[in-house]
């Protein structure tokens, strides 16, 4: 325990500097300065261990169109937590329905368009221009311009040395359902062999620009998208030659008909990738005959778009193998979780992985109630800390910036935010704070100051803590959380190994540099 004298004399000037403490070890929050006395008061810095526990998803999420803003593909594989697999399902609707190809429709290309996010960091900006480009239709003199970037990678960035995967597209055959349906991540889905399209993804995304030499005009203006070719033969038959039939008239009968496609990969390790779904699309471009007034027949370039955005079905397929791995023996999916004595290692993951459990013991609590009620402890601070195990996860894989947080009372999980992030949310509060994610040495604080005095100070039931990697989502326009259920678990890939309980100090007062799960507590002390 550090002794800080007086501290309470400086806590204007230390909340003066609140962004300077923030990176500090014993920071302060407005929460507990605005509600203990300054007068005259010793300040103390103290840890204690808590419980920290597993708790099995038994690897699966809700992973339907409601929770996806965004979804992954791609496959990656480690020793620590195995093998991961993510496919992305969908329906898929036409543009107008009792649609008129025309006469004679003969299809050219079917294209399927797909915008993952990218980097666009300038030395990673790859751009290469055909000064003498002859543009197809019309033999056009012209320049080229593609602009090339790599797609944000979260695994390994090679596979065998190159950056490829080979992505494959199958015809849905399992009705998907509506809208309102709730799916999960594991959920098995009919697929029809024959493969309509494959092509091999470099990792990479591109934007074309094809000017007229002769004004400068357009020709094309393509954003910044992976496209490749499906079976033109296949969309023949399945819409084109279907014209004037029911399964073309409404939206109800065409999902039945054509049920969907599934988006996935040959391969069984690399990298996940990730991009918005509703920015899916595929354009089917055909040629149809068109008669002049003089009777003259030409035929003529036309498009029709099927819709793979909102409104339709979207599910996240995410499949996993956790053979022989550290998190399988760590991880019990059919034991509850150990809220007694705790676990050592905390494996936490998103996407369905594992969630983690933080508990105060009892006997914590009532030394500090103690303390409040016999030695008149103000509490100024209060912050779980958890490590990164520098043993068990020691590697260059990016680390999860942010943590969902929620209460455990007695009953059930609490739906509410943590009530310092109402209480603070004026005064700059952050729920997670992290340190050294870039090293093996990276922590994580979340600030309950606020619990825990309703704990100490009153009868709040709350004695636990459940904790998942994802970041709550906000409201574009005013940037107001939307809720507990509002985050990014179900599409966010980061994974993480953290030190859990100190079995030889559970609910004890342990050491300052312990990097056990710990409660690091400002007090003051008259």
């Amino acid at each position: 325990m550090i002794k800080i004298k007086t501290l309470m004399k400086l806590i204007p000037f230390l909340i003066m500097g609140m962004v300077v403490l923030n990176s500090c070890e014993g920071d302060l929050d407005d929460l507990g300065s605005q509600l203990v006395d300054g007068n005259a008061a010793d300040g103390y810095d103290k840890a204690y261990s808590l419980l920290a526990y597993n708790i099995s998803n038994k690897d699966t999420i809700q992973a339907d169109a409601s929770k996806l803003d965004s979804v992954q593909l791609g496959a990656f594989a480690e020793p620590i937590f195995g093998k991961q697999k993510v496919s992305y399902v969908t329906q898929l609707r036409l543009s107008t329905y009792d649609p008129d190809f025309g006469t004679n429709p003969v299809i050219d290309s079917v294209v399927l368009t797909l915008k993952p996010r990218y980097e666009t960091a300038s030395d990673s900006i790859k751009t290469t221009t055909n000064e003498d480009y002859i543009y197809p239709d019309g033999a056009v003199a012209a320049k080229k311009v593609v602009t090339t970037y790599p797609v944000s990678k979260y695994g390994k960035t090679k596979i065998n040395g190159k950056t490829l995967f080979t992505i494959k597209v199958h015809e849905v055959t399992d009705f998907l359902g509506g809208t309102a349906d709730k799916l999960s991540s594991n959920k098995v889905v009919a697929l029809n062999p024959t493969v309509l399209g494959s092509k091999v993804f470099e990792g990479t995304v591109n934007s074309v620009v094809i000017t007229k030499d002769s004004d400068a005009a357009e020709l094309l203006n393509r954003a910044v998208s992976f496209r490749m070719k499906l079976d033109s033969a296949f969309f023949q038959s399945k819409i084109f030659a279907k014209k004037g039939d029911q399964v073309l008239k409404d939206a109800a009968s065409f999902i039945r008909y054509f049920k969907g496609i599934s988006i996935s990969v040959l391969e069984e390790d690399g990298y996940l990738f990730s991009m918005a779904p509703n920015d899916a699309g595929v354009t089917i471009y055909y040629k149809n005959d068109v008669t002049a007034t003089d009777g003259t027949v030409t035929r003529t370039k036309a498009e029709f778009a099927l819709n793979l955005g909102s409104g339709n079905v979207h599910l996240s397929q995410i499949m996993y193998d956790r053979s022989g791995t550290p998190y399988a023996a760590a991880v019990s999916d059919t034991a509850p979780p150990n809220d007694v004595t705790g676990d050592a290692l905390i494996y936490t993951q998103g996407m369905g992985g594992a969630s983690f459990g933080i508990k105060i013991p009892e006997s914590t609590i009532a030394q500090l109630r103690a303390m409040y009620k016999n030695d008149k402890i103000g509490i100024v601070s209060a912050k779980i800390r958890l490590y990164n195990d520098e043993t068990g996860w020691n590697n260059s894989y990016k680390k999860p910036s942010s943590l969902l947080v929620r209460e455990r009372g007695v009953a059930k999980d609490s739906m509410r935010f943590l009530p310092d992030m109402t209480v603070l949310a004026s005064a700059g509060y952050s729920l997670i704070k992290t340190n050294n994610l870039s090293t093996k040495d990276a922590y994580y604080e979340i600030g309950i100051t606020k619990s825990l005095k309703d704990i100490v100070e009153g009868d709040s039931e709350i004695r636990a803590f459940r904790m998942d990697i994802g970041r709550y989502l906000q409201d574009p326009s005013t940037g107001t959380l939307l809720g507990q259920n509002y985050n990014t678990r179900a599409y966010t890939p980061y994974r993480i190994v953290l030190k859990g309980t100190d079995y030889n100090n559970t609910g004890q007062a342990i050491p300052i540099e312990s990097k056990a799960a710990q409660l690091r507590l400002i007090f003051t002390q008259k």
